[in-house]
């Protein structure tokens, strides 16, 4: 399946599937939320390691990643505004497809204008830096969750998960089959079937 299709079934999926169907622990920190209502972005993982504090590395991957794909920052959980509108601009005109940072981001209300995805555990004004290089493409841990470049990226409104590339294929197929099976249930639930019979929890 091409990018595009891809990316765009995944989002339909929804992190909540997608997370029970891998039946791994994919989920990112639940601190780790969309900076603007309606936020939602799929696409490959471009990790980068900053420095508390320090948001040149930011700077660095907007002239390293692909179109496409996806910024996921390991900025230690520090409290500062590493990304706000001039880099969302500057990443929309890269074709960088969102931002997922364990740190902070700032200018929220135009992230939302401007239509960037942006996931972070902290919305903060306070300053960066632009001293350390870090590190970019490298593996890393981001709110618990190994991620590699080329993973696969799907955050919106429940949280953001990470799926190693090698399991995405078997997750969407399990997804769906998922859905398929969730939708019947919920038809019978609509005809008065009770949950307690459906999922077989009587004793």
């Amino acid at each position: 399946m091409s990018p595009a299709p891809l990316t765009g079934e995944l989002l339909e999926l929804g992190t909540a599937t997608l997370y029970e169907a891998s039946g791994i622990d994919c989920a990112l920190d639940p601190r780790v939320r969309p900076a603007w209502a309606g936020a939602r972005v799929a696409g490959p993982a471009f990790p980068v390691v900053a420095r508390p504090a320090d948001n040149l590395p930011l700077h660095r991957a907007l002239e390293l990643a692909a179109p496409g794909e996806v910024l996921v920052v390991q900025a230690g959980g520090a409290p500062h505004g590493y990304w706000g509108e001039v880099l969302a601009v500057a990443a929309r005109r890269r074709g960088i497809a969102g931002l997922v940072i364990d740190g902070g981001v700032r200018d929220t209300e135009r992230l939302a204008a401007i239509g960037f995805p942006a996931f972070s555990r902290w919305i903060a004004v306070h300053r960066t830096g632009k001293d350390d290089p870090g590190r970019l493409g490298e593996p890393t841990v981001i709110g618990g969750v190994p991620v590699a470049r080329g993973d696969m990226v799907v955050a919106d409104a429940d949280g953001v998960v990470i799926l190693p590339a090698a399991q995405v294929d078997a997750t969407v197929r399990r997804s769906r089959e998922r859905v398929a099976k969730e939708e019947h249930f919920l038809e019978r639930i609509r005809a008065g079937e009770s949950t307690m019979d459906l999922y077989g929890f009587r004793r």
